[in-house]
Order: structure tokens, then sequence, then C-alpha cells
């Protein structure tokens, strides 16, 4: 049975596990959370007595890991409640991916009018400082190729100008991580700009960018690929597209949807394959995530789900997932993922692309006591969060 856990004050000591963090996997380790903060590690029966104590294997069985909590940068609802729906809708839906070891997420926002995006930031900003879990906004649109434009309605798609985009930045009140956007768009490089300089990550996707615009995206500070290979040219001998270009960019993170349905197994590995250390697994979820199949709504799209997978009504395009993080490990290992790449990938890597790296994604001394325990079939048995971000 499932159970959440807090870890706010007091001390826990998490014991017999294999501790699998930051591309390392130790044998018979513990880890000591002080006060909701990683204070000691070690291996064996070296730990000293703590308010809790637990016993990985006893709870989880052999083979028991323990993991960072999973830091999901773009996800977009869960338990029949989407994310542009306002606080509670937003709280529901992460209550769902907690459960599931997401203890840390950015709120993605699908393309609606600038009105209904600024207002939506600016709400997602005041709840970073009053829901710890919730790291800030992620601006998925407007500013998307009309040609890729997936789960997005194409009549509320524009191009970028500086007065748009300053005005999302603004309403965003510095807590808008990333922003999605097509860079071949006119104005779309000197907007990539922008976002950098205000602070936020700038990714390419929703695009028909070839290798060289996406290189120019880089070179103008672009750090992330939204969803690697979906709304994107694919790669072809004479024409790599702009997935061989992140891979080849060590300062590129590249999203990927390991959910069997966005990416086959053989491309999960390739994309891990080609871009070490560098690959953020993603949710993607829509409302439905957790939920069962019928009719849902993403942003201004109806959207269908039957047998697990979301397709909007009008196009047939694949209209995010019902994937859950914890799904998102199992299937890339199956797909030849190291377990220590697998979970970096859904730790480590995914708070760095949101410049969190150095108090999540790990289960160093020092950093946010975010904890998952699982068995040997990564299922999740328990999860640990701090309820105070201090970052």
């Amino acid at each position: 049975m499932l159970s959440t856990h807090s870890s706010a004050t007091g001390s826990l000591v998490i014991h017999s596990a294999r501790v699998v963090d930051r591309g390392d996997i130790v044998e018979d380790g513990w880890v000591r959370i002080d006060d909701g903060f990683v204070t000691a590690r070690g291996t064996g029966s070296g730990w000293t007595p703590a308010d809790e104590v637990v016993d990985a294997a006893g709870i989880a069985g052999p083979g028991a890991l323990l993991t960072p909590g999973f830091v999901d940068i773009h996800g977009h609802g869960g338990a029949g409640a989407a994310f542009d729906d306002g606080a509670e809708a937003i709280r529901i839906g992460r209550d769902l991916h907690r459960e599931h070891g997401t203890t840390r997420a950015v709120v993605s926002l699908v393309t609606a009018s600038l009105d209904s995006l600024a207002r939506n930031v600016g709400l997602i900003a005041d709840l970073t400082e009053t829901d710890p879990d919730i790291l800030g906004s992620h601006l998925e649109g407007p500013f998307l190729d009309p040609g890729h434009h997936g789960a997005h309605d194409p009549s509320l798609l524009r191009h970028p100008t500086t007065a748009d985009v300053a005005r999302l930045l603004d309403a965003g009140r510095g807590t808008i991580r990333q922003v999605t956007i097509a860079p071949e768009l006119p104005g779309g490089l000197d907007a990539i700009r922008q976002i950098v300089a205000a602070g936020s990550a700038a990714a390419v996707g929703h695009t028909d960018a070839d290798a060289s615009m996406a290189v120019a995206a880089f070179e103008a500070g672009a750090s992330i690929l939204t969803h690697a290979f979906n709304a994107m040219p694919g790669i072809h001998h004479r024409s790599p597209g702009p997935v061989l270009a992140a891979a080849a960019d060590h300062r590129v993170v590249l999203e990927a949807i390991a959910d069997n349905v966005h990416l086959d197994p053989h491309v999960i590995k390739l994309v891990f394959d080609s871009a070490p250390g560098r690959v953020a697994l993603i949710t993607d979820a829509m409302a439905a995530a957790g939920s069962a199949d019928g009719h849902y709504d993403l942003g201004a799209v109806s959207v269908t789900v039957e047998n697990g997978v979301a397709r909007a009504d009008d196009t047939g395009s694949i209209a995010g997932s019902t994937l859950t993080q914890d799904v998102a490990l199992q299937r890339a290992v199956q797909a030849g993922v190291s377990l220590a790449e697998a979970v970096r990938a859904l730790t480590q890597t995914p708070a760095r692309a949101i410049g969190r790296d150095k108090s999540l994604g790990g289960l160093r001394v020092g950093m946010l006591g975010d904890a998952v325990l699982l068995d040997a079939e990564l299922r999740v048995a328990r999860v640990w969060s701090r309820p105070r971000l201090l970052v």
C-alpha cells in the first residue's frame, strides 16, 4: 500500500536499500534526513538512531531501491484535473503524481490567449509561495509553428514580439521556468535571448526548424528540446533535424516521453545513447493520467483517451500522455537504459535543466530530503518530500 510522508521536522533514517543517485548505485546503503535535509549517508549499519527508522527491504522487499524524488519539468495534469483550470485542479493533479514519485514539478500550460496565460502564470507564481512542490510554470505556447501545433489550438498561436514575451515573463514574477518556442518564427531568436535574459530556460519545440536553425537557437541560449522527436522534423540521413542538433550540443537537455507511444522503445534507448546525462524523462501528462478512458479537455482542444492513449478529436494528434514518472522509469529500463541513467533522467537532469540541481535531484548531504522507495520491479512503495523548498 503506497504511503506518502513529509519529512518536515525531526530525523529520519532509511536503510538497507540500493541507493541510486546521480549515476551511482550503492549497495546496502542508508540516508539520514534531519529537518528535511540530507545530513549523512553511508552503508551497512553505520547509521545512528533517529525519530523514524525505515527498513527499506522490510517495506519494499529484496532489492529495494532508494532514489531522489522525481522532478517533472513538463506535465499538464492528472486525476481528471487539468493544470490550466486553476489552483485546486493543479493540487489535484499534483497529488496524483506525487503518489507516483514526483515530489516536485513544473506546471505546464497549453496555448491560450495572452490574457489567460498571464493570469495563469501569475496564479502559479502565487502557488510557488504556498505549495513548495510546485517549482513554477512552463509555457508550451503560444509561440509555436502552426504546422506542428499538435494538440494546441492553431487559432491561438502567434509570433513572439518583445512586448508579448515581456508581458508573460512579468506576469510570472520570475517563476516561469521554461518557455517552448519555435525558433524559426519571425522574432523567434530574439525571443529566446529575451527569455534567457529573464532567467528562464528557452526550449525548442513544436517547430519546423532544421538542424541549422536549431543550432542557431541553441547559440541564442535555448537549452532544452521539448519532447524530442514529437512535433518537430525527425532524423533523415540528409536532413538531421533538431534532435541530432540537440544531441550534439552538451548544453542542451532533451525531454523524452518514455510511454512507448510517443517514442518507440528503440528510440528511447537511442535518445539516451545519443545524449548521455542530458535526457529528462517527462510525463507530458494531461488530465487523464491516473483516470479512466474517455473525453477530456486540454486547453481549448477536445481530447479522447482510448486504451490510455490521448488524441485530439479534430486532428488525431497525440495530445499529451497518461504517463506517470514511475512508469517512465520502468519503460526506460525495459528499453535497455541502465537503471542509474534512467533515475538520473528523472532527478538530477531535469533539476539541472531549470537551474535547481544544487538542492533537488540528489541525495547528497545538504540537499533536500526528497526520496522515493521502490521495489525491485520499480513500483513506488513510499515517497518523502520536504514541504519547504529553500533554494
